[in-house]
């Protein structure tokens, strides 16, 4: 995709996504990829048109909200947010941004993460979280679920017990697992309206897609 299409969907905010691009993806991981920083920047942006916030440091906060890259299966992965928040800080404070808006930023970007466990405190804050949240659920997130899972070496369900009734869940051995161990809780915790509706939908289909693949696979 050429740099000028991939600004153009970041409207209305191209200049600020030109100079940002060039840091924002710091791994060749198709789930965190410029596409998902996409997807997460139309959420975002749809949710802001709705509950208002500072759109400017939203959207550079979307752009650099996975600008370090920290493999699902390392144990440093707590702290990917805070890695990509001190990063963004740097980037931001190169462009001449005021201190400020950096913090607020950066709060944005550690707050985001759902390993990270920390609570957003500002508007742009709780967007961000819940933007990242929906494109991991619904059919975007079956998708990147999935990846991750090959990626993981991981097998697609348990033959023996795709629905974990005699053992414990496990999402490493399993992909299936991760439906109960973590996608099918995050709509309960989205932090706007918005959010929160669009989550239900999403949260839906996420059921339905395991309802039909226990169907084909005859459990």
């Amino acid at each position: 995709m050429q740099n000028d299409a991939v600004t153009r969907i970041f409207q209305p905010f191209e200049t600020l996504a030109r100079e940002l691009i060039p840091h924002a993806v710091a791994t060749d991981d198709g789930a965190h990829d410029i596409g998902h920083v996409g997807r997460v920047f139309a959420n975002a942006m749809r949710i802001h048109r709705v509950e208002g916030g500072n759109g400017e440091i939203l959207a550079a906060a979307v752009l650099l909200h996975d600008c370090v890259s920290v493999e699902k299966s390392s144990p440093l992965r707590a702290r990917a947010s805070r890695l990509a928040a001190d990063k963004a800080s740097e980037v931001l404070g190169g462009l001449g941004w005021e201190q400020d808006r950096i913090d607020a930023c950066a709060h944005a970007i550690v707050a985001h993460s759902f390993s990270a466990g920390i609570a957003p405190e500002t508007l742009e804050a709780k967007i961000l979280q819940d933007a990242d949240r929906l494109d991991a659920i619904g059919m975007i997130g079956v998708a990147r679920l999935y990846y991750t899972a090959g990626r993981m070496g991981s097998g697609l369900y348990d033959p023996a017990d795709p629905n974990a009734e005699r053992r414990p869940l496990d999402d490493k051995a399993f992909a299936m697992d991760h439906f109960p161990a973590k996608l099918f809780k995050l709509a309960d915790g989205f932090q706007t309206g918005t959010g929160g509706a669009l989550a239900r939908e999403r949260h839906k289909r996420l059921h339905l897609f395991c309802d039909l693949l226990l169907e084909e696979i005859g459990s």
